[in-house]
């Protein structure tokens, strides 16, 4: 199978010496690629040295400006621009960027950047790319807070590398971290459908020198705009003092031949490296490519350098947070072993305890536990024999301090003999000479390594002698590393320091702060007691007046109880539903499905809820659930349920200030007529949310089915999900719905907005996900896909709608669904009445129901 190789962009910069790494110094060549021109000045501004392109670019002659003021040779005002932005330039490290600079005065337009080496002023200029009507860095900050807000770092690390390749365009982003031994992996990768994968491929540190890396900390970004586009040479090549002009910082800076040639092998015509540090070291690359040639003008290539940037920055965030968690579980490992070891407990008697804390903090296989010459071990370790000599191996080191590896038998020859059991180990010493020893372990961890390449030839002899030479082959090869076991973190290990302090420190018995956590715990018993007692009074003086007015309208025994019955399982099925969630809000549209199927079973295909998730208030509960007891038992005793064709439908709707409108409408049932009497039950629906609720009630018998209208006031709503998509009970469960094997086709204008609907389309599994901006895209990706299974269409376009590729959607039998930001007013709504319409910013489970109700509609 043929990988990618990531070799540096330039592994031998000029100002490095390579002697020192045993291999020929090779001449890099002083030249600029053909997308950009390059002047050097004194300080005084004479111009020192010229890229040989000058000519063509600004329309001035490299070797006639040599050696004069750059004053002759530039506008006034363009020359005084540039003076101040190189002011900006504080330090070597720095450049400085000047956008669409009139550079002679004609009215071309010139990208300009401004870096120092030594005492040269180094200025490139390139051609500014003619659009100029997108702000690229506008859309960096939401493209790093969609990463950042990824709660797993695998899918934060693919998401920028999402993020990247949409402000780039490359057909492939890759993130390659570098490895504590100096080797690199494929972390995260986002590239165009069909693309071989490289997620998951490892490459010898020889694929990127120090050399190299040490240029990456400088240079944030470096680009290959087309390998076979021609270089410029700079002029002179070498001045009087022999010394050529350091490019290091430049842009456009020339590419080895070796990363050329690298490139040409892996069918790459053009490349991107973006750095990742974190806290000045170089944690890793983004490693863009394409097959054909692709300059990303400046205003995206610093974009993109500003999303390494701030990646970088969040990265650091995770990877300290998690740091602090660890450091977090340390802490109360520390204070729960210092209680257990002060009340005087055994450690050898409680080992089972003491390993299971430990194992909050720290994973591990097996425990080991040497004290006083005694010894006992759990899980995966070595014998008594055998961990004697490890504890004489580890006496020899004079520190007492925490010793970790992830390869005993490197340190230990002997161990190999229980590496299948035990091959890493954190030992903690916990006592002074003759030492006490705690041992984790962990066991071997078999690992089948995906190199690029064989990692045993990195180096090869090329014609100027030993070197690095580019590869012909990148064949897949594989390595299985035994003897080894998962490597401790740092975390980790710092964690196992402040358990080792912990044991090592004489405590005194806590017991003035047990008997305050003693006293608290009562003190929360008593409040529980008493919140417990108060609900109860309430509940039984509730069935009270439940019993008493449920007796006066029956007629019989037999009613009464049915009566009474049906209203106290009602409050059991409230308070049910209360208590799941620890005496939290409650879901309407299931307190409202669980009394339906009290009568009409689990089916739910005559009931329909339509509108927002709202989430009721606890004290609201029971009285809703009465309201609704009663509306299903009279509709399955009078009503649209006692018909087989009979349907209810609720519409939930927000109202002002937050209020919520609730409608019950029966139809398809027999003919209702205004009761001749009230009884309870009435009374139940017409004054209870009003009374207890201070709400409205409305009923009206109608012919064609009873309807009722309620207000539910802002006060007791603790949350409505604003106007989503229709929740419907006759709809098959949506965790159940899947897009597996379909092509779906996203129309959304806004990045962000696309770039979710993509990614919950793939999270419901669908096969593919061809996301688009404007009609003419959607148009031809229609007709080159093949086929479309369904489809996501933005109504409004900026400056045009998406009509038309409803109509041929329409015209084919692809079902779609439309969204909207404007209230659903526009003609194309009315047009395609059969389309579910999702109100932006829309969320999964509004459009999970919409996907669900066009492809049901289409009988797909």
């Amino acid at each position: 199978m043929t990988e990618e190789r990531l070799p540096a962009e330039d592994p031998y910069p000029a100002e490095v010496d390579l002697t020192s790494c045993d291999r020929e110094p090779i001449h890099v060549i002083g030249a600029v690629q053909d997308f950009s021109c390059l002047i050097a000045l004194s300080p005084d501004w004479l111009v020192t040295h010229a890229s040989a392109n000058v000519a063509g670019m600004l329309g001035l002659d490299p070797g006639a400006i040599i050696g004069t003021p750059i004053a002759e040779h530039l506008p006034a005002k363009s020359l005084h621009k540039m003076r101040a932005h190189m002011a900006l330039v504080t330090r070597g490290e720095e450049t400085v960027r000047l956008f669409g600079l009139d550079a002679m005065g004609d009215g071309r337009r010139f990208d300009v950047a401004f870096s120092l080496m030594g005492r040269s002023a180094i200025v490139e200029f390139e051609r500014a790319h003619p659009r100029n009507d997108t702000d690229t860095l506008a859309t960096v900050q939401p493209m790093i807070a969609r990463s950042a807000r990824q709660t797993k770092f695998e899918r934060m690390c693919h998401e920028a590398a999402r993020g990247l390749q949409a402000i780039t365009g490359y057909d492939r982003v890759m993130i390659y971290r570098f490895e504590p031994d100096e080797t690199g992996t494929v972390i995260a990768e986002a590239a165009r459908f069909g693309m071989e994968p490289y997620l998951g491929l490892r490459y010898p540190a020889s694929d990127i020198p120090r050399q190299a890396r040490a240029l990456y900390l400088r240079n944030r970004l470096r680009i290959v705009a087309d390998i076979d586009g021609p270089v410029h040479p700079i002029l002179p090549e070498r001045p009087i003092d022999g010394r050529p002009l350091d490019l290091s910082l430049a842009i456009g800076r020339a590419i080895s031949p070796i990363h050329l040639e690298y490139l040409r092998n892996m069918g790459v015509a053009s490349s991107m490296s973006v750095s990742i540090i974190i806290q000045g070291r170089l944690w890793g690359l983004f490693a863009c490519h394409h097959p054909v040639p692709h300059l990303v003008d400046y205003r995206r290539r610093t974009a993109a350098e500003l999303f390494g940037q701030l990646f970088g920055y969040e990265l650091a965030s995770r990877l300290a947070a998690e740091q602090e968690e660890q450091a977090a579980h340390g802490r109360v490992l520390h204070d729960s072993l210092t209680a257990r070891l002060s009340s005087g407990a055994d450690l050898r008697v409680r080992l089972e305890e003491t390993a299971a804390e430990i194992e909050e903090a720290i994973s591990f296989d097996g425990i080991g536990l040497w004290m006083d010459g005694g010894y006992r071990s759990l899980g995966l370790a070595p014998d008594g024999e055998e961990f004697e000599g490890l504890v004489k191996f580890l006496n020899t080191s004079p520190v007492p301090a925490v010793y970790a590896s992830d390869a005993i038998s490197a340190v230990y020859p002997p161990a190999e003999a229980f590496a299948d059991r035990a091959a890493g180990m954190l030992a903690l010493p916990i006592s002074r000479s003759p030492r006490d020893y705690l041992i984790l372990f962990r066991k071997e961890l078999v690992r089948d390594v995906r190199w690029a390449g064989n990692p045993e030839k990195p180096v090869r002899t090329g014609p100027n002698g030993l070197r690095l030479t580019p590869r012909k082959s990148f064949e897949a090869w594989r390595e299985v590393v035994r003897g080894r076991s998962a490597p401790w973190t740092p975390g980790e290990v710092a964690a196992a320091e402040a358990l080792r302090v912990t044991m090592l420190e004489v405590v005194l018995k806590l017991t003035d702060e047990a008997r305050s956590a003693a006293k608290k715990a009562g003190e929360r018993q008593e409040i529980l007691v008493a919140e417990l007692n108060h609900r109860v009074r309430n509940i039984l003086n509730l069935i009270r007046g439940l019993v008493g007015q449920s007796s006066r309208g029956a007629s019989s025994v037999t009613e009464f109880s049915t009566a009474l019955n049906g209203r106290i399982q009602a409050l059991s099925r409230a308070h049910d539903l209360l208590t799941a969630d620890a005496w939290g809000p409650a879901d309407l549209a299931e307190l409202i499905r669980i009394e339906a199927e009290a009568y009409i079973g689990e089916g739910g295909e005559r009931l329909t809820i339509d509108g927002p998730r709202v989430l009721l208030e606890p004290g609201a509960v029971t009285t809703m659930a009465l309201v609704l007891h009663e509306l299903v038992t009279n509709s399955a005793k009078y009503g649209a349920l006692s018909a087989p064709a009979g349907r209810v439908r609720v519409r939930l709707s927000p109202a002002p200030e937050g209020d919520l409108r609730l409608e019950w409408r029966e139809s398809g049932g027999p003919a209702v007529g205004d009761p001749s009497r009230r009884g309870f039950g009435t009374a139940i629906i017409e004054r209870s949310i009003p009374h207890e609720l201070k709400g409205d009630a409305e009923i009206d018998f109608r012919v064609t089915g009873l309807e009722a209208r309620f207000r539910l006031p802002a006060a007791v709503i603790a949350s409505q999900s604003g106007e989503a998509a229709a929740l419907a009970a006759d709809s098959p469960e949506m965790g159940r719905f899947s897009l597996e094997g379909k092509v779906a086709l996203v129309l959304e204008d806004n990045l962000i907005i696309s770039l979710d609907a993509v990614d919950h389309l793939e999270d419901l599994g669908a096969q593919s996900v061809i996301a688009v901006a404007a009609v003419s895209q959607a148009m031809t990706a229609i007709a080159e896909a093949g086929r479309i299974d369904v489809a996501i269409l933005d109504v409004n376009l900026g400056d045009e709608t998406s009509m038309a590729v409803a109509q041929e959607l329409a015209r084919r039998g692809v079902p779609f669904l439309l969204a909207t930001g404007y209230g659903g007013q526009q003609s194309i709504v009315e047009d395609f009445p059969e389309a579910p319409l999702v109100t932006k910013p829309y969320d999964a489970q509004s459009l999970t129901y919409g996907l669900l109700q066009a492809l049901g509609r289409q009988g797909r």
